[in-house]
């Protein structure tokens, strides 16, 4: 290899690196932009509506931020679909093994009509024909 070439090659590692990096960096500041939102709509809500309501004190901003990651710990992580469940949940293993019978069986789909299936639907065809419509007469 020409020396050419592996510098091109060592450029590209850094270029891929300092890529990763920005992403890294741009996940966590958008995790912490995510986490000051939270926290202002968790302190807006709750100095709008709970003293009014029932009398409950004012909190602070940090007390939101408290309140938000309190909430995640106690019910589990927000917005990943499975509403607290985790993937090795009997019912799942149920849905997806039957799923994997139904998929092997159809496999043999293609075969099963090139031996019988043909054969059967000529058959049955015929004797639509032969026979007179029952719902007709």
């Amino acid at each position: 290899m020409s020396p050419f070439f592996i510098r091109k090659q060592n450029e590209s590692r850094g270029l891929f690196a300092l890529k990763i990096a920005g992403v890294v960096l741009l996940g966590i500041i958008g995790i912490g932009a995510l986490a000051v939102l939270f926290g202002f709509i968790v302190m807006w809500l709750w100095n709008w509506l709970l003293p009014g309501l029932f009398g409950f004190s004012t909190i602070t901003f940090w007390q939101g931020v408290g309140i938000v990651i309190l909430a995640k710990i106690i019910f589990g992580s927000f917005g990943h679909g499975h509403g607290g469940r985790s993937h090795s949940h009997p019912h799942h293993r149920c849905k997806s093994h039957s799923k994997q019978k139904w998929f092997d069986k159809w496999e043999l789909y293609d075969e099963f009509w090139k031996e019988e299936g043909e054969k059967a639907f000529n058959t049955y065809a015929e004797n639509r024909k032969a026979t007179p419509d029952e719902k007709g007469a």
